[in-house]
């Protein structure tokens, strides 16, 4: 009997909540013309069929099986990490976003966000999301890029000399994110022991899980082990940061060794006369840590898998990087000039990107009631534009599943079509650093190796980047002569 009851219970809640839900959607519409779409089960919306998507390694058709139902729309309604949503597909709405930022729309993230990065007490998310994009390009300016170079190759060596040569098999997923996050970690903040660096990037995984992941705050969770991944992270950047004080007020360090110093030395009060605390230059950081490796890792991968799987394609890319090589005294190091030079491998990279491209999509908030091709969209819903909805459309690319580098000679691919870094005033502004990066590494390797892939049909698992599900495992074939690096 109390069995029953309790069942009874279950049930009427059960109901209650559909009643609700389904009454909050009637009154959010009243008055609007809303996109075509469901909003999902209550609570958990859409969440569910978002993300498994991308766990199965097809996350475009979440997208392409509702616009295939509400065709000829290019938008419609779901609702995901807790939040009702209009999602944009296509060049027109790409324009239409990028276009209109900080207009009709603005850059939104997750609630999750706020766990992961908790900003400080004097501010919020959002602002310090500004305060970041305004700091950022002074580290990414054209002459800053060109110290990087020299850099990128000395690590990319010692990271080939130390975790690929000698090696019959490799995986390559791991050593891709091991070399990028090295990079980051000298770039950003001078930590250059390999030792060091290995045991600060063990979270970095947990963290970028934890970010588009259902936030649900319970022990085991994606979104509970990133808040504690970022809090041991966010222990060691202080304790760096700490030192670096003192060293910059000894003299022990330049105020532009990095960009960690230029923070602090020219931590200059905002608009509002505050100045940025240890946890804002904690946050901002970490912020960059992960930025600054996850997605060109992701591209690395990627390259080195099509690579394997299209010889015609590894031997021009070798012919094109092999010329460099061979231009180069021995111990010389690549230069800006020798990077404009491959134009070749960055088509090619571009490829890549195109059909596994390391950031799927993004995230708008509506800052006020907006029409959009016949649809009303309320102030407060959250927007989400998505890379697939192009790079694999046919209109916007021909025969959309062909590798096909040429795609980017001349003027390239049209405007809106080809976004894996954004685009208008939120373009990325780490994409050339991300650029040198990659070419760094296709020069360091294509030099040294030719390769197989060991799990001819391995799977994709995408969550948030695509990553090979076992990790790209490959079979590794020196060259009989490697010039000098």
């Amino acid at each position: 009997m109390e069995l029953f009851f309790l069942c009874g219970m279950v049930l009427f809640i059960f109901l209650s909540l559909i009643s609700l839900f389904v009454l909050h959607n009637h009154r959010t519409a009243r008055g609007y013309k809303l996109p075509p779409g469901k909003m999902g089960l209550p609570v958990i919306g859409e969440s569910y069929d978002f993300l498994s998507t991308g766990w199965k390694g097809h996350p475009e058709k979440f997208i392409f099986s509702r616009l295939a139902k509400y065709e000829p729309s290019q938008i419609f309604k779901t609702s995901i990490l807790g939040e009702k949503m209009a999602v944009m597909c296509g060049a027109a709405c790409n324009k239409f976003l990028f276009s209109n930022e900080n207009k009709l729309v603005e850059a939104w993230w997750p609630s999750s966000i706020n766990k992961i990065f908790p900003p400080s007490t004097q501010t919020n998310s959002k602002e310090e999301a500004k305060k970041m994009r305004r700091l950022i390009p002074t580290f990414f300016k054209h002459e800053a890029l060109q110290r990087y170079i020299p850099i990128m190759d000395k690590i990319a060596i010692r990271h080939m000399e130390d975790e690929w040569e000698g090696k019959d098999k490799v995986e390559v997923y791991p050593l891709a994110k091991r070399y990028t996050f090295w990079l980051a970690c000298r770039i950003f903040v001078s930590m250059e022991d390999p030792v060091h660096v290995a045991k600060f990037a063990d979270p970095f995984n947990d963290i970028a899980s934890g970010i588009i992941s259902i936030p649900i705050d319970l022990p085991g969770t994606p979104f509970n082990r990133g808040i504690k991944a970022s809090n041991v992270v966010r222990r060691e950047l202080r304790a760096i940061i700490n030192q670096r004080k003192l060293d910059l007020a000894d003299n022990k360090a330049s105020p532009t060794q990095d960009i960690l110093s230029h923070m602090l030395f020219n931590n200059i009060p905002d608009e509002d006369g505050r100045f940025m605390n240890e946890l804002d230059i904690a946050n901002k950081i970490l912020a960059l840590l992960i930025a600054g490796h996850d997605t060109a890792s992701a591209a690395c991968t990627f390259i080195v898998k099509f690579l394997a799987e299209l010889p015609h394609i590894y031997e021009g890319v070798y012919k094109e990087q092999m010329e460099i090589a061979k231009s180069k005294a021995p111990g010389e190091h690549l230069t800006w000039d020798d990077i404009q030079k491959m134009k070749y491998s960055w088509n090619v990279a571009c490829e890549v990107m195109r059909l596994a491209p390391p950031l799927q999509g993004a995230f708008r908030e509506a800052l006020s009631d907006f029409m959009y091709a016949g649809f009303q969209i309320p102030k407060g819903w959250k927007l989400y534009w998505n890379a697939n909805s192009t790079h694999r459309n046919p209109k916007c690319f021909p025969e959309p599943e062909k590798f096909d580098p040429t795609r980017f000679e001349g003027s390239g691919p049209a405007p809106y079509t080809f976004v894996p870094f954004g685009g208008g005033p939120r373009m990325c502004p780490g994409k050339e650093y991300a650029r040198l990066e990659i070419l760094v590494f296709m020069h360091n390797i294509v030099k040294r190796f030719k390769w197989e892939k060991l799990i001819p049909d391995e799977g994709i698992v995408v969550n948030p980047l695509p990553t090979p599900a076992k990790g790209l495992p490959v079979r590794l074939h020196p060259h009989l002569q490697s010039p000098a690096a």
